[in-house]
């Protein structure tokens, strides 16, 4: 009998390893590059200032962290950012940004899933990680993200901006928890509740 015909346990197991891996990057780098797609398809909200926008490119990310693990969630949300840096207009702050609250929400909610991998665990675990990422929205905003906006528009405009919506608002730290803190939090609810809807579908594919 040839060598190439031989059964070899050893080499099986590798074989499954590799193939594991190939399935594990290949789905890692699909769901980057849908989630690199779905930043462009952004849209204004009522009640928020029109230079904020939603978008549901965390979508991939939870949907990442919940099939292939809480890395994977962080890596998806890391290399969207890394494709779309080349397209930046602010100097890479708004990618930042955006990777360091995609990854809390990824790693938050695919951390408790792992350790509870039912039904009630994803919700659970969804709800923490979009609440964990609404609370860490407010320091990046308070000293990442805004301070980059007012070296084109002065603190004041952006507060008005604001008060326009809410007229007693008075400082940015009141505007971000008013506004800005809830919308993280919606926008993360958004790509749980589609994840809900279509996760049972996608899970087969993901895991080969």
């Amino acid at each position: 009998m040839s060598d190439f015909t031989q059964t070899n346990p050893s080499g099986t197991m590798r074989g499954t390893r590799m193939g594991k891996q190939v399935r594990y990057m290949t789905a890692t780098g699909l769901l980057s590059a849908v989630a690199f797609i779905l930043q462009f398809f952004e849209f204004s909200v009522p009640l928020m200032p029109s230079f904020i926008k939603m978008d549901l490119s965390d979508l991939p990310e939870l949907i990442g962290a919940f099939a292939l693990g809480p890395f994977a969630g962080a890596m998806i949300a890391l290399i969207k950012n890394l494709i779309h840096l080349p397209l930046s207009q602010t100097g890479g702050v708004g990618e930042l940004c955006n990777f360091l609250l995609g990854a809390c929400f990824a790693v938050t909610a695919g951390t408790i899933y792992k350790l509870h991998k039912t039904k009630t665990g994803a919700i659970a675990a969804s709800l923490i990680g979009a609440v964990c990422m609404a609370v860490l929205s407010f320091p990046i905003n308070l000293f990442i993200t805004y301070p980059f906006y007012e070296l084109m528009m002065p603190r004041e405009a952006i507060v008005a901006a604001y008060q326009v919506i809410l007229p007693r608002v008075q400082t940015l730290a009141e505007c971000l928890l008013i506004f800005n803190v809830p919308f993280t939090f919606v926008k993360a609810m958004l790509s749980v509740g589609i994840t809900m809807v279509v996760y049972k579908r996608l899970s087969p594919i993901l895991h080969g």
